[in-house]
């Protein structure tokens, strides 16, 4: 009867679901922005945490400005190839040409790193975009090294002022931008730039975090 028991409980135990593995980038809440460092290209866009229907998010303002906040992190995306994070853009940049230098500026994005040390050409970096006119979907190299790969994940008006929920599997658009089978990731940022088209842009950013599935 004991041994009867025991391989029930193993029955039900295996049928229950595996629960997610997940690697936390940020807790707004918790930690405010402790752990990540300002990166200042052009000016100073202003990164601060705020209320927002009741949650602690990131607040984005830029006024033709370009600087980022960047997060060290080693993440082995053979464990947690996901990357989840949620955005809310209340304004886009209009009519810029973001395949060129001079509208190269986003309401908000995000940048995953494989840094390539003193091997710069060998530097991978992908950025989940919401672009201003590019179809979501589209995909095309960065405007000013061919080591990045923009891809549009919301485009223009629509969803404007709506809170858009993104799941990514990094190992996969990575092998396929760069056909690579890259296992790790170096560093994570989070940027609202309008340095370029010297425009404004007011934009938030929920939590960060990588999931097995």
């Amino acid at each position: 009867m004991i041994k009867f028991y025991s391989v029930l409980c193993g029955l039900l135990l295996l049928s229950l679901p595996l629960q997610a593995e997940t690697t936390a980038l940020s807790q707004f809440a918790i930690d405010g922005l402790s752990g990540w460092t300002e990166k200042r290209f052009y000016g100073q866009t202003q990164y601060s945490i705020t209320e927002l229907n009741g949650d602690k998010v990131l607040l984005a303002e830029s006024n033709n400005s370009a600087s980022a906040l960047y997060k060290k992190t080693r993440i082995n995306l053979k464990k947690t190839p996901y990357l989840n994070w949620s955005w809310l853009v209340l304004k886009h940049l209009g009519d810029i040409n973001e395949r060129q230098k001079e509208g190269d500026d986003y309401p908000a994005r995000i940048y995953v790193l494989i840094s390539g040390g003193t091997f710069l050409w060998k530097t991978r970096v992908l950025n989940y975009v919401w672009s201003s006119n590019q179809p979501a979907g589209s995909i095309w190299p960065n405007a000013y090294t061919n080591n990045a790969r923009m891809i549009a994940l919301q485009s223009g008006s629509d969803f404007i002022g709506q809170w858009r929920t993104e799941k990514r599997n990094v190992r996969d658009d990575l092998r396929q931008q760069f056909g690579e089978d890259l296992w790790y990731i170096d560093g994570i940022a989070v940027m609202t730039d309008t340095d370029n088209s010297h425009g404004k842009a007011f934009s938030y950013y929920g939590d960060l975090f990588f999931s097995s599935d």
